[in-house]
């Protein structure tokens, strides 16, 4: 949970927000299938439903403020995943400051797999 003073008052973002606003960014890019979730029991990548996909978002507070972005994606064949990358990268930095103003200090992606439309 991020928490911050204003000058009305204590303000606490839970991590629930942020995964939240980290799945949406991310799959409203091109090339993107979904978020993806390793399960544990038989290591296979499967691709999470809308109302899950935080499950594919990992946050880490940072003490001067800041939050570091894990994403855990499957990216649809036929498409140049770097740049497929570089654009959720800007997209999701810009929407979670945007919309919280805590600033991220990294977005770091993982292409778990690749899957057709």
């Amino acid at each position: 949970m991020v928490k911050f003073n204003t000058e009305k008052g204590l303000v606490q973002i839970s991590g629930d927000v942020f995964t939240t606003l980290t799945g949406a960014a991310a799959t409203k890019c091109f090339g993107v299938r979904g978020m993806a979730m390793r399960s544990v029991t038989d290591g296979l990548v499967h691709l999470l439903k809308r109302e899950v996909m935080g499950k594919g978002v990992r946050i880490t507070y940072i003490d001067d403020d800041t939050i570091c972005i894990e994403l855990h994606i499957i990216v649809k064949t036929g498409i140049n995943i770097p740049v497929v990358c570089k654009s959720i990268m800007e997209e999701v930095t810009y929407m979670v400051t945007r919309d919280t103003g805590v600033k991220v200090k990294s977005v770091d992606i993982y292409v778990d797999s690749v899957m057709p439309d």
